[in-house]
């Protein structure tokens, strides 16, 4: 018996204005796998991630987290979106790093990580400092926790807004081009937190322009084109036998 994925998006449509950007949308991800999302820049690759995380809202089709729609209930006419009470218990589910940090700024390394645990968790301080410090630790920062997000370079910004998300123990990790506003030297040093956490089993949806990385971490990679899927398998069948002219050309600029 096949296990249920973790994550089922079903026809999903996403419109800004008259502008479709997300156009019946089909994908599953499995527990424990990674998948990396590839394409050119307006494919709705990142729209796709924000609807998944409910930072945006789209207009037709559905996403599931372990057997739990989110967002939404009802179908057609009777469709609505959930109050944010339940909104914000769906969105726990999932944790996310963007590609801007977002650190608070007057908030030092520890607290960041350790705000949403106390703030939504409802967790005692100690117990959120233990384990701010247990994910300051993993990502190689431990000794930068009293350090204020303008003490640390991009890359350690970066690394703090990732434990910060994994802190909150989510099912499914989203992480949208998390590299892009990074010097190319600190690049390496937030890829690599990234490889540690799928080794440990993590369920990840990426959206990267790092083919290289993509190519070597993912157990499936989806390419997007003009708001649908247009591929999607394993890296070696996409990266080396890319059925459509279009991947192809994709592949090429990027100089994979």
């Amino acid at each position: 018996m096949t296990a249920q994925p973790l994550l089922v998006i079903d026809d999903l449509h996403k419109k800004f204005q008259a502008l479709e950007i997300l156009k019946g949308v089909s994908l599953s991800v499995a527990k424990g796998e990674v998948v990396s999302i590839i394409g050119s820049s307006g494919s709705g690759k990142t729209t796709l991630l924000r609807c998944v995380n409910l930072l945006e809202d789209y207009h037709r089709g559905s996403i599931r987290i372990d057997g739990t729609e989110v967002g939404y209930q009802g179908t057609g006419e009777q469709r609505r979106r959930l109050r944010e009470s339940e909104i914000a218990r769906h969105r726990a589910m999932t944790g996310m790093a963007f590609q801007q940090f977002n650190l608070f700024p007057h908030m030092t390394a520890l607290q960041n990580v350790t705000l949403g645990l106390i703030k939504v968790k409802g967790l005692a301080k100690e117990e959120a400092i233990g384990i701010g410090r247990k994910w300051l630790d993993r990502v190689g920062l431990l000794e930068r926790s009293g350090h204020y997000p303008g003490q640390l370079s991009g890359g350690q910004q970066q690394r703090v807004a990732i434990a910060r998300a994994i802190a909150m123990s989510p099912k499914l990790m989203l992480f949208d081009e998390v590299t892009s506003a990074l010097d190319p030297e600190l690049v390496n040093e937030v890829l690599n937190v990234i490889r540690d956490l799928a080794k440990d089993g993590m369920t990840m949806l990426l959206v990267t322009h790092e083919m290289r990385f993509a190519y070597e971490l993912s157990d499936r990679i989806v390419f997007m084109q003009q708001g649908a899927i247009a591929e999607d398998g394993p890296p070696a069948e996409l990266f080396h036998r890319p059925k459509s002219e279009r991947l192809a050309e994709f592949l090429k600029s990027s100089k994979f």
